[in-house]
């Protein structure tokens, strides 16, 4: 937990999943710099690209495997949710309501 002032403590994430395309030195080196774990694959052009800079090129990134495979199941469940046209456009005005249709299509998928 983070103190950062009056209020409840803030809880910082372990470890951030991705996919390739946050795969980024910015976005690492925030991460790294909070101490959070970046979970997120090197495209296949950087994996390609490294080996012809030689020397430059750098190590290859390593992530847990296992823990990224797990990432589908997450974002299967927003697609489900999606399917709900009420909820993939925000209609409702009130932020209770859109928790209410939510719980709804999820107590139903």
């Amino acid at each position: 937990m983070v103190r950062l002032g009056p209020g409840r403590p803030r809880i910082r994430p372990t470890a951030v999943l991705g996919d390739r395309a946050y795969c980024s030195k910015a976005i690492r080196a925030y991460l790294r710099s909070r101490g959070i774990a970046a979970v997120i694959p090197e495209p296949r052009d950087q994996q390609a690209h490294r080996p012809r800079r030689g020397d430059e090129g750098g190590r290859p990134i390593s992530y847990d495997r296992g823990f990224h495979k797990k990432r589908n199941v997450v974002e299967g469940s927003f697609a489900l949710l999606e399917q709900w046209c009420g909820l993939a456009t925000r209609y409702d005005e009130h932020a209770l309501i859109y928790r209410g249709a939510a719980v709804l299509a999820a107590v139903l998928s």
